[in-house]
């Protein structure tokens, strides 16, 4: 038994150290320094929305006692994420899970670098489950919650497997007493749109909706028991321009079904702007369907 703790206790030692390399600070606000995640080679680096205060005067504080600064490439409030660039190259990435074999009971590490040194803390990862909207709007791809106590000036920082590979990105802002991380998937799809257009696309439509329930007779041939009443357009939205009208009723956008506003949320992806997308639709008492071209969110 000793020998067996001694071995998990050092798999443990060398996980941290392996990653601790790709664990930076981040200075980008008054109080405590938080932390971040190298992502490539050429200094871009992964933080917390939320710890990045201001728009200048950042600085990174890399293993080797080194520091540089770094810019703001884009933001995704809605998902806490904030991508920089750090003025450094031959940056060490933090290497990624390549399949995903996350499960309920793994024993995974939180790391941090609020000061000069690496600061770890364990758990095990408490629930898994599919993808969620944040209360901002913002979509994770997977809900992935540990029990890993989060120290202050550790979000930003990294979710470690036991072989010391990335898991994901730890969030204290997301869900307010919770310790949930933002999972692979979703570092790599927001960090490249942040990456190309320097904040993330997100569709505009332009209508107020209410959620409310179907006449039962087209609830059970659509398998839906509700929809979204549009309450109003904006004028010279795309809602108004496609032909939407006041007292349509939204109940699916192609192949999606739109029966809350999340829905609708959800189904106006950064991958529809410009595009002419069919939206089923209930008016009259009857189901049709009308092509509206999809705008960009400002």
């Amino acid at each position: 038994m000793g020998n067996s703790l001694h071995n998990f206790s050092d798999t443990l030692a060398d996980a941290v150290e392996t990653a601790a390399a790709s664990i930076v600070r981040v200075e980008a606000r008054r109080r405590m320094p938080a932390t971040g995640i190298v992502w490539s080679q050429d200094g871009l680096i992964l933080t917390a929305h939320h710890v990045v205060r201001r728009d200048d005067n950042i600085q990174i504080g890399f293993a080797n006692g080194s520091s540089a600064q770094a810019q703001i490439v884009g933001r995704d409030p809605t998902t806490d994420l904030a991508l920089l660039k750090a003025d450094v190259h031959n940056c060490m990435p933090l290497q990624h899970v390549v399949e995903n074999g996350i499960r309920v009971g793994h024993f995974v590490l939180a790391l941090g670098r609020p000061g000069s040194t690496v600061q770890a803390t364990s758990g095990i990862v408490s629930a898994y489950d599919k993808g969620w909207r944040t209360p901002f709007g913002g979509q994770i791809d997977q809900y992935l919650q540990t029990d890993v106590l989060m120290y202050p000036g550790f979000s930003g920082g990294a979710l470690i497997n036991a072989s010391g590979q990335l898991l994901g990105l730890n969030s204290s802002a997301l869900l307010p007493g919770t310790s949930t991380a933002v999972p692979i998937t979703t570092l790599q799809r927001i960090s490249q749109t942040l990456l190309a257009h320097g904040r993330m696309q997100r569709g505009y439509l332009g209508v107020s909706t209410q959620r409310v329930r179907l006449p039962k007779e087209l609830s059970d041939s659509l398998n839906q028991k509700t929809g979204l009443l549009i309450v109003s357009t904006e004028s010279g939205s795309p809602a108004e321009e496609g032909g939407l009208i006041l007292g349509d009723t939204l109940i699916a956008l192609g192949d999606n079904q739109i029966a809350t506003h999340e829905d609708l949320l959800a189904a106006l992806s950064g991958d529809q702007i410009g595009q002419k997308v069919p939206f089923n639709i209930i008016r009259g008492g009857e189901v049709r369907t009308v092509n509206v071209k999809i705008g960009e969110r400002s």
